[in-house]
């Protein structure tokens, strides 16, 4: 791997690091609920772990990267809006 002048491997973007620190910080999360003792919310934020670090290792461009974070970010809002309209006590 050639190093640029940046500090990056040739061929990486700087979308690919954020995604793998949104991964860092989603695993930091969940580790904390699973010590608070809330297993599904854990269990969610292990999942987005691994759906962002899979996502900062395939090597997209830089569109791509922020097509897939609207769309991450707009099903959020919708899953979001949903339960806390119609689940929440």
């Amino acid at each position: 791997m050639e190093i640029v002048e940046s500090g990056q491997t040739k061929g990486e973007t700087n979308l690919d690091r954020m995604f793998r620190v949104l991964g860092f910080w989603t695993a930091i999360f969940s580790a904390m609920f699973f010590v608070g003792k809330y297993p599904i919310m854990g269990l969610l934020f292990l999942a987005q772990t691994g759906f962002f670090f899979f996502l900062g290792y395939l090597r997209l461009s830089e569109r791509m990267y922020m097509y897939i974070f609207g769309a991450y970010l707009t099903i959020f809002f919708v899953a979001f809006s949903i339960y806390t309209s119609f689940f929440m006590s």
